[in-house]
Formats: C-alpha cells, structure tokens, sequence
C-alpha cells in the first residue's frame, strides 16, 4: 500500500513566447531603409511603393521616406471585391 499519495498531472503549464507582431511605424512616421513597418503572419497587409516583404511576411522600408497607409480593392476567386491595407514609403 502507498504512503504517499499520488500527484495529479496537469496541462496548462506551458505558454508560447510572444512574437511581437502588428504595426511598427505609423501613418505619417519617418522611416529609414531597412526599417520594419509590419511583422504579420501571412499577407494581410501588402507591400506597396518603397516596401519590400521579407520571406516571414515581414514588410520594411527599401528607401528614406514617411509612412503611408493607404486601401487597394482586391477581387478574390470568386467575383467578389474586398479592401486590402497598403503599407507604401514616400
């Protein structure tokens, strides 16, 4: 017979580390070449004039210029439209 009496087990100790993702620089901001504007997963947001996107969906700054944020409509597969954000350096 045991003396002691046995543990429970549990599962909610573990927790991911955070990622730190959304917007870096705002509308308007100063941004240097290089500079990150958007860490996401996927592309929500899109790259547009003086932006390039890193192979994690990273978007940053190829030239000296201030942030803009603009809206580009998008046709999908199936006819309809939808408004995607653009993220452009000028």
């Amino acid at each position: 017979m045991a003396h002691t009496k046995s543990g429970g087990s549990t599962n909610n100790l573990r927790d991911s580390q955070p990622k730190y993702r959304g917007v870096k620089l705002s509308d308007g901001q100063e941004a240097r070449p290089g500079s990150i504007l958007y860490r996401q997963t996927g592309s929500r947001v899109l790259a547009g004039e003086g932006v390039k996107q890193g192979r994690d969906f990273t978007l940053f700054a190829i030239k000296k210029g201030i942030v803009k944020f603009t809206e580009r409509r998008k046709m999908n597969f199936n006819g309809s439209v939808t408004k995607r954000k653009v993220i452009s350096v000028v």
